[in-house]
């Protein structure tokens, strides 16, 4: 079991005289700045020219420098950028304003993980990681609660680098829920997993899979989307209450059976097979490898899912039947948004 650290385990005091540079000001980029600033850290933004977040970030009161000029600042440089963005900022920005005794923080492992970025020895490199996107730590923080936070230490040129670490947590509010140590293996590599095989790519296809099964059957769509989607809400917010066996004794008799007795038809050794060639994808390094192609190359595979996956079926009814559902919050996402965040 991972130890978990809470407020006592941490002091700020450690960041004390020192400058943090947040680089980027996106979900969890501002909540960390905000935090942090309120914690009475000082705070600065980095940010590339011509950002759409410069406004927004002087706005709030912050100085914001380009990413060079933040990292010769700063005493903590903590990238909450883009991943594939991380590397080219590091390469052409970063590296040239890191001196020795500095510290480079990560929201997410996986570049020094997988080696696209290669700090040298004579920095620290720490990881701080909300398990919650950055509107709820900033709410929770405002509330006087925080959300649960991952630290991992992979470099500790100074000696230091897990009080910085702890501190930082304690920043941005995470000792308030529980620290959990880990490494930037572990995190990274559970970190994709979940999302491919489970909570993104498995959730999905499964949701896609269902419906279509329907719908082929001969059923309306707008039953197969209620069914097959809408409902999923539900279930979902239960299972985070309470676990699987809290869920469980929320549902019918008939749906515990069913659930018990033919959900392991669906999720099947096959199934279980194929998560574990996802896993190993991630640990060798195959699926970052993939990726980064993919993201040098233009994206034009990536994007062409997304717009497949924006034009199915499930997608045009639930349009319709969400627009007589005053009552949930509608976003109007679309690919187009997924492109544009990437030149913010």
């Amino acid at each position: 079991m991972a130890r978990v650290y809470y407020d006592k385990d941490a002091d700020l005091k450690h960041l004390r005289g020192k400058t943090v540079a947040i680089l980027g000001f996106g979900s969890q980029g501002h909540a960390h700045a905000l935090n942090l600033r309120d914690s009475g850290a000082n705070v600065i933004i980095g940010l590339y020219p011509g950002s759409k977040s410069i406004p927004v970030a002087k706005k709030l009161g912050f100085k914001v420098f380009d990413n060079t000029e933040a990292t010769r600042r700063a005493d903590v440089i903590m990238f909450t950028i883009p991943d594939m963005v991380q590397q080219y900022v590091y390469d052409k920005q970063v590296k040239r304003s890191l001196a020795k005794g500095k510290t480079l923080a990560f929201a997410h492992g996986l570049n020094i993980h997988f080696k696209l970025i290669k700090p040298p020895k004579n920095v620290d490199v720490i990881m701080i990681a909300p398990k919650g996107p950055g509107h709820t730590v900033r709410s929770q923080y405002l509330t006087g609660r925080g959300v649960p936070t991952l630290i991992a230490i992979q470099q500790n040129s100074s000696g230091s680098a897990k009080k910085t670490a702890l501190a930082y947590a304690k920043g941005i509010g995470g000792t308030r829920a529980g620290v959990f140590e880990t490494t930037f293996k572990e995190e990274t590599e559970t970190d994709l997993f979940g999302e491919q095989a489970v909570l993104c790519g498995g959730a999905t296809a499964l949701i896609q899979a269902g419906y279509e099964t329907l719908v082929e059957a001969g059923y309306a769509p707008e039953m197969a989307y209620f069914e097959c989607l809408h409902e999923l809400k539900l279930i979902v917010d239960l299972i985070n209450e309470s676990g699987i066996s809290g869920m469980r004794f929320s549902i019918s008799e008939t749906a515990k059976y069913g659930d018990v007795t033919r959900g392991p038809r669906v999720i099947n050794k096959r199934v279980k097979g194929e998560m574990k060639k996802i896993l190993k994808e991630i640990q060798t390094g195959k699926f970052t490898r993939e990726w980064v192609r993919e993201y040098q190359g233009g994206r034009k595979n990536y994007f062409r899912l997304l717009k497949a996956g924006e034009n199915h079926r499930i997608e045009t009814v639930g349009k319709k039947l969400r627009a007589l559902m005053p009552w949930m919050k509608k976003k109007n996402k679309s690919i187009k948004g997924v492109q544009a965040a990437y030149q913010a």
